[in-house]
């Protein structure tokens, strides 16, 4: 396991879509578990449960829905592949060798929401699970795991939830992938400037 400061973890998370097949040790798995379930939520309701898929079978088959949803949104021809930018098109190219790989990560994360049975969804209740996301992400990094944050096996969420037994007001909020990179390397991602988007007592206005 790493030793690396909370910053570096915070100032070198990136995506990373390429990932190798090794198993990822149990105490990794169980001290990013951990991490998760130390986020904060809306009265401590502690909203989330989390599924570890590693059995070959069923990343096989999360990886082929997945895909199947990929393709309806990036796939070619559609409009969310249309006129990109370089710096777009290497985004498509790393997060289509996901699409294509994506059952061959070790693990697959699903960060899950439970809704109240007889109410439908609140927007809010989304408050109370993405910090956990976020805690998975910064401990993985911590412990020279990579992983990236996707959603786009929601577009059939049924599916998966058909092939993995999860309850009606179960929501898969997150997929997260966890391996060792096989491609890429830690490293501070691009992002616009803090003085670009932060402003001080006004909107608009310089901070500092």
């Amino acid at each position: 396991m790493n030793d690396i400061t909370l910053f570096e973890a915070i100032d070198t998370l990136r995506s990373m879509r390429h990932l190798k097949p090794d198993p990822v040790p149990e105490a990794a798995l169980r001290r990013i578990l951990e991490a998760a379930i130390k986020a904060p939520s809306g009265m401590n309701s502690q909203p989330w449960n989390f599924l570890v898929v590693r059995d070959p079978a069923l990343r096989r088959r999360v990886g082929e829905v997945y895909r199947k949803g990929f393709l309806e949104v990036y796939g070619e021809g559609q409009p969310a592949a249309r006129n990109l930018t370089p710096a777009d098109e290497r985004v498509r190219a790393s997060a289509t060798y996901l699409a294509d790989h994506l059952g061959e990560a070790p693990v697959l994360l699903f960060v899950c929401l439970r809704h109240a049975y007889d109410q439908p969804p609140e927007r809010r209740a989304y408050s109370s699970i993405f910090p956990a996301v976020q805690n998975i992400l910064l401990a993985a990094r911590g412990l020279g795991l990579g992983t990236t944050l996707t959603s786009l096996h929601k577009r059939h969420e049924g599916e998966i939830k058909e092939l993995l037994g999860i309850p009606d007001h179960v929501e898969t909020v997150a997929l997260i992938p966890i391996g060792y990179p096989a491609r890429g390397r830690f490293a501070p991602p691009p992002r616009r400037p803090v003085k670009e988007v932060a402003y001080g007592d006004r909107w608009g206005q310089d901070l500092w």
